[in-house]
C-alpha cells in the first residue's frame, strides 16, 4: 500500500515538474502571457488521461506535456498552440468530444484539436489508401491553419524520441513514415533543427550499426576539427570587430544522417567529406543600413582573408528559399588547407532558419499604412498544395508521392517574358513552367523559348532563365509528359486530363465490344467476359475496353471465337506480374512455381527468422535492392501472405512503410550456406597488363565464388566497371572486397545494387 502511494506521489511530482518547465519556457517567450488558459488546459488533459500509461510505463499526460514544450520551446508558438498540444489526444483517446473542448476553450482551439484528431486515427490504418487520405486531410486543415501541421510534427518528434519502447516492426513503420513525409514537411516549413533530428532518429532506429560507426568517427575526429576551427576563426575576430557589429561565431556539425546520405549518394568514404563542419556567423543588424549590404560586408572581409571557391557561393539573402530560409553561404580555403563553408545570417534569419514558419509570424512584414501582408514563398507553396487537393479525385495510392515531389526539392527562379519571377523545383522543365502559369497554358503547350532560343517541352531550366511558352489549340496532354514533369501541380493536372480522356475511351471501347459480339451472335455474359480477359491478358474489363478503343486489340469474329475456345490465357501471367513484380521470359515466369506452394502463416508481432528452408516458399528477395544474408532488412507481407525482403535503406521499402505500415515485419537472418543469391561489386583503379586476370583469379580460384557477369572498361590508364557474383551472405562479399583491395592497382571496391 505504501509503495503504491509513493509511486503515485512520484508520478505527480514528475507531472508537476514537466508542467513547470513548460510554464517557464512560455514565460521567456515574447507572446502575451496567458497562463490561466494554459493551466486550465493542463488540468483538463491531466484529468482526462488520469490512470493511463504509455508503453514506456510513464503517465500518458507526459506525452502532451512534452509536445506542448516542443511547440513552445523549439517552434516558438503561443498559448493557443500550447493548449491545443496539451489537448491533442483528448478527443481521440477519451470520452470527451470536440464540442466539450469548444465549450470550455473556444472555437480556435477546438478547430485545431479537431484537425489533429481527424489526421491522427488514419495514419496507422489498415487500408492502403487510408494513410494517403489521412495526409490529404492533414494538408486540407493545414491550408486553413498551419498550426495543425506544426503541432502534428511536434507530436511526431516526441514519438520518435521515445520510439525505443515499441516493437521492432512498429519502429520501422513509424521511422519510415517519418523519413518519407514528416522530415520533408518540417524541411518545407523551415523547421531545420527539427527536420535534422527527425532524420537522425529515423536513421538511428533503422540502421543502428551505421549510426554508431559514424558517431564513433565523429568523436575520433572531434579534436582535429576543433583545431581547424580555432585556426580558421582566430584571425577572423579582429577584422569582424572592425565592422563594429554585435556578432557570434558558431561551429555547425553535419548531422549523422546527412553524412551517411552523402557517403551513399556521392559514393565516398567518411574521410572524403570535406563539409562535415561549417562556420556560422550570426550578427545583429545595425539600424537604417540594409541587411543584405551588411551580409556582403562580412562576406568581403572573409574573402579578403581567405581564398574563395567561386562555384560554391549561395545567395539566399536576395532570394530566400521557399521555406523562408535566408543566408549567404560561401566556401573558402582555410589555413590548414581544407575547404570550409561559412554561413552568414542576421539574428532574424537565424531564428527563421531554426524555428521556421512560427518565426515568420513573429517577423511578418507589412507594406504601407493599410497593413497588407506581403505574400511569402510559403504562402505560394500552400496555394499550390491547395491546387493539388482541389484536383478531381486524385488516386489515393499516388497522392503521397505527388505531394512529396516538391517537399525536399531545391528551388530555381525563372522569369516570364514580362519579368515576373516564378519559383520551381530544381530540375523543372519548360512544361512545369507552363503549368505553373496556368493549367490551360500547360494543356496546350507545344514548346518554349528559353532566353529567346526554341527548346522542347522536356528542356530543364536553370535559375535566371527567361521563358516564353508556345501553345496550340489543337494540343492535348500526352501520357509521355508524365516522364519529364517534376512538379506535383503539373503531374496532377496531366493525370486528371488523361483520366477524363481514358473514361471517354473506355465508353467507346465498351460500345465497340458490344457491337462485335452482336455480329457474332453471342451474348456477352460474365463468364464469357472472364474468358475474354484471360485470353487477351487483362485483369479488368475497363482495361480491355480501353485497349479495344485504342485498337490494341482486334475484335474480329474469329478472334472472339478463338478467345472463347481457349482454356487458359495470359491471365495467370498478368497475376504473377502484378503480385510479384517480376518480368516474364518467353511467356513463362521464372518464379511462377511459388504460386502453387502454400506459404506458412507469419506471426506479425514477432521478429521473423529468415531460414533457408523458407526461401521462395515463405519469402523472396526484392529485386529493387537485392538483399543478402547479413544486410539490415525488413519484411513486407504481400497480398498472398508471402514476405518480400528489402534492405532497410531501400527507397521502395521507404514508400511501403508509409503506405502499408501494418504489413511491415521485423526480420533477422539465420545462416545461409546452401541458397546462392546475386551480389554486385563496383571496382575502380589504375590499369595495367594482367590486372583483369588477377581480379578474376582472386574471385574464382582463391575464394571459389562464381562470376555471373563481368563488365570492366579501360581508358587513359584507368579502369572501372562492375562484377556480378553469386554469394551466400554479406560475409562472402565483405571477404571478397577485402581481398580485391589488396590487388595492385585496385583503388576502390564497393558493393552496389
Amino acid at each position: 500500500m505504501d509503495e503504491t502511494i509513493t509511486d503515485i506521489s512520484s508520478e505527480e511530482e514528475m507531472i508537476q515538474s514537466a508542467f513547470e518547465l513548460l510554464l517557464k519556457s512560455y514565460a521567456q517567450s515574447n507572446h502575451r502571457q496567458k497562463f490561466e488558459i494554459i493551466h486550465k488546459a493542463f488540468l483538463f488533459a491531466n484529468q482526462a488521461h488520469k490512470g493511463v500509461k504509455r508503453r514506456s510505463g510513464e503517465p500518458y499526460i507526459m506525452h502532451p506535456l512534452a509536445v506542448a514544450l516542443i511547440v513552445s520551446e523549439e517552434m516558438g508558438l503561443g498559448s493557443t498552440s500550447i493548449c491545443s498540444a496539451l489537448l491533442h489526444d483528448v478527443v481521440e483517446d477519451t470520452d470527451y468530444t470536440v464540442e466539450d473542448v469548444r465549450n470550455i476553450f473556444g472555437e480556435k482551439i477546438a478547430e485545431i484539436v479537431e484537425g489533429l484528431t481527424k489526421i491522427s486515427g488514419g495514419i496507422f490504418a489498415k487500408a492502403a489508401s487510408a494513410q494517403a487520405e489521412n495526409m490529404r486531410k492533414l494538408l486540407l486543415t493545414m491550408a486553413s491553419d498551419i498550426r495543425v501541421i506544426l503541432i502534428k510534427i511536434a507530436d511526431r518528434l516526441h514519438n520518435m524520441r521515445t520510439l525505443g519502447a515499441l516493437l521492432s516492426a512498429k519502429r520501422y513503420k513509424i521511422s519510415g513514415e517519418t523519413m518519407y513525409l514528416y522530415a520533408p514537411m518540417a524541411h518545407r516549413l523551415g523547421l531545420f533543427a527539427i527536420k535534422t533530428e527527425l532524420e537522425d532518429l529515423s536513421f538511428r532506429y533503422e540502421h543502428p550499426d551505421e549510426y554508431r560507426q559514424i558517431n564513433l568517427k565523429l568523436d575520433a575526429t572531434a579534436k582535429n576539427r576543433e583545431m581547424i576551427y580555432e585556426h580558421f576563426t582566430e584571425p577572423l575576430y579582429p577584422i569582424l570587430n572592425e565592422l563594429n557589429i554585435q556578432y557570434k561565431v558558431q561551429e555547425r556539425i553535419k548531422s549523422v544522417y546527412s553524412i551517411w546520405n552523402k557517403m551513399n549518394t556521392k559514393k565516398v568514404d567518411f574521410e572524403d567529406i570535406y563539409d562535415i563542419f561549417a562556420v556560422r556567423i550570426v550578427f545583429e543588424p545595425k539600424l537604417n543600413i540594409d541587411v543584405k549590404k551588411q551580409c556582403w560586408d562580412i562576406y568581403s572581409v572573409i574573402t579578403d582573408l581567405y581564398k574563395l571557391r567561386p562555384d560554391r557561393i549561395r545567395d539566399w539573402v536576395s532570394r530566400p528559399k521557399a521555406n523562408g530560409y535566408q543566408a549567404l553561404h560561401l566556401t573558402v580555403m582555410g589555413p590548414d588547407g581544407q575547404w570550409i563553408e561559412v554561413q552568414i545570417r542576421s539574428d532574424k534569419m537565424d531564428e527563421i532558419a531554426e524555428k521556421g514558419f512560427a518565426a515568420h509570424w513573429k517577423y511578418k512584414e507589412y507594406s504601407g499604412s493599410d497593413k497588407i501582408e506581403k505574400e511569402t514563398e510559403l504562402d505560394r507553396w500552400l496555394e499550390r498544395i491547395q491546387d493539388i487537393l482541389e484536383a478531381p479525385s486524385p488516386n489515393a495510392m499516388d497522392f503521397l508521392d505527388t505531394i512529396k515531389l516538391n517537399l525536399y526539392a531545391s528551388e530555381i527562379f525563372v522569369f516570364t517574358p514580362k519579368g515576373e519571377i516564378k519559383t520551381l523545383p530544381q530540375g523543372a522543365t519548360a512544361l512545369d513552367f507552363a503549368y505553373e502559369i496556368h493549367t490551360s497554358v500547360g494543356d496546350c503547350c507545344i514548346g518554349a523559348k528559353v532566353n529567346h532560343r526554341l527548346v522542347p517541352l522536356s528542356h530543364k531550366m536553370d535559375s535566371g532563365d527567361q521563358v516564353e511558352i508556345l501553345t496550340s489549340r489543337s494540343q492535348i496532354p500526352q501520357r509521355e509528359w508524365l516522364n519529364f514533369v517534376t512538379t506535383a501541380k503539373a503531374k496532377t493536372k496531366i493525370e486528371s486530363s488523361l483520366k477524363k480522356r481514358k473514361k471517354a475511351k473506355i465508353q467507346d471501347g465498351e460500345q465497340m465490344l458490344e457491337d462485335a459480339f452482336k455480329k457474332t451472335g453471342i451474348e456477352c455474359t460474365i463468364p464469357i467476359m472472364d474468358k475474354m480477359l484471360s485470353y487477351f491478358g487483362y485483369l479488368k474489363k475497363e482495361d480491355l475496353y480501353f485497349a479495344v478503343a485504342e485498337k490494341q486489340v482486334e475484335l474480329l469474329p474469329e478472334n472472339i471465337r478463338k478467345a472463347l475456345r481457349e482454356k487458359s490465357g495470359n491471365y495467370l501471367m498478368q497475376f504473377v506480374k502484378q503480385a510479384f513484380n517480376v518480368e516474364t521470359e518467353n511467356g513463362e515466369d521464372k518464379h511462377a512455381e511459388i504460386l502453387v506452394v502454400e506459404a506458412d502463416k507469419i506471426d506479425r508481432k514477432k521478429t521473423y527468422i529468415l531460414e533457408e528452408e523458407g526461401f521462395q516458399k515463405n519469402y523472396i528477395a526484392a529485386v529493387c535492392c537485392s538483399p543478402i544474408p547479413g544486410d539490415d532488412v525488413l519484411g513486407f507481407i504481400r497480398e498472398d501472405e508471402r514476405m518480400e525482403i528489402h534492405k532497410r535503406a531501400c527507397s521502395v521499402a521507404l514508400t511501403q512503410k508509409t503506405r502499408f505500415g501494418n504489413r511491415i515485419i521485423s526480420c533477422e537472418w539465420a545462416g545461409h550456406k546452401v541458397v546462392s543469391l546475386l551480389g554486385k561489386i563496383e571496382l575502380k583503379g589504375l590499369d595495367r597488363k594482367g590486372i583483369c586476370r588477377e581480379i578474376t583469379h582472386v574471385i574464382s580460384n582463391d575464394l571459389s565464388i562464381n562470376i555471373s557477369k563481368l563488365n570492366l572498361n579501360s581508358a587513359d590508364g584507368f579502369f572501372e566497371g562492375t562484377i556480378e557474383i553469386t554469394i551466400h551472405d554479406a560475409n562472402d562479399i565483405n571477404t571478397l572486397i577485402s581481398c580485391l583491395q589488396k590487388v595492385k592497382g585496385v583503388k576502390s571496391v564497393k558493393r552496389t545494387n
